[in-house]
């Protein structure tokens, strides 16, 4: 797989690239935000397979970082991890919200940022592999908000609402059995294709992203020490 790492350390970046190599990825290393947007542009890629994955740190010289994802998102569909200092819910959220995959906060495991790396590449291949099977008619209506399964939209009240890949999966997932409680272990399991237990507090900053971006904050309910159930919206 082709990754593309946006790091400005030369230091970090050679160490974690070679950490990478050992494991079957081809790095590409883009210093700031300009030389990442060129690296995704087709003429920047030119007959080379695209990028699996990018792995983005928010710390960039010319540009900031989230700025730099919210315009990697406009160029290209590849899943982006972010790398950050912040480990605040709100950094996090804001990070999703602009079109991250998925986050990585420093100092980090090694172990933990190739799991995540391999999360988000399983769950493109898989929501592009469902997309293409799917049907037109595979929607799931709750009050104001629409599902559509294979089409990968969710709208409120007729308005689109962009929602990241695991973002959709987890809605899609409760959705499927509203009033159903899905236990932690299970959301993790079935979402993010892991029993790691690290994955706890990605699943709450997901949680939290949906509320905000649905605008719905008691849709999705915490059930304490079990999980979340969906709550479903009462007739008008």
């Amino acid at each position: 797989m082709r990754l593309l790492l946006v790091e400005d350390d030369d230091h970090v970046a050679a160490a974690l690239s070679a950490v990478l190599g050992r494991h079957g990825f081809q790095v590409v290393h883009a210093r700031n935000g300009e030389e990442a947007l060129r690296a995704v542009l087709p003429d920047g890629q030119a007959d080379k397979p695209p990028f699996g994955v990018v792995l983005l740190d928010l710390g960039l010289p010319d540009q900031d970082g989230y700025q730099v994802c919210g315009k990697l998102r406009k160029l290209t569909a590849t899943p982006v991890i972010m790398v950050t200092a912040r480990s605040d819910v709100r950094s996090r959220i804001h990070g999703l919200n602009l079109g991250a995959d998925d986050y990585v906060v420093k100092p980090y495991d090694t172990g933990e940022l190739l799991a995540r790396i391999h999360a988000v590449s399983r769950r493109t291949h898989a929501a592009e592999e469902t997309a293409a099977a799917g049907g037109a008619d595979d929607a799931l209506r709750l009050g104001s908000v629409t599902i559509e399964l294979p089409t990968r939209r969710v709208s409120v009240d007729g308005s689109d609402v962009q929602l990241t890949r695991k973002e959709f999966d987890l809605l899609a997932l409760l959705a499927q059995r509203p009033g159903v409680v899905f236990r932690r272990e299970q959301i993790i399991s079935e979402v993010w294709r892991t029993s790691w237990e690290g994955t706890g507090r990605t699943l709450e900053v997901h949680v939290a992203s949906l509320r905000s971006k649905l605008r719905m904050p008691a849709l999705i309910e915490t059930v304490r020490g079990v999980g979340y159930r969906l709550v479903a919206p009462a007739p008008a």
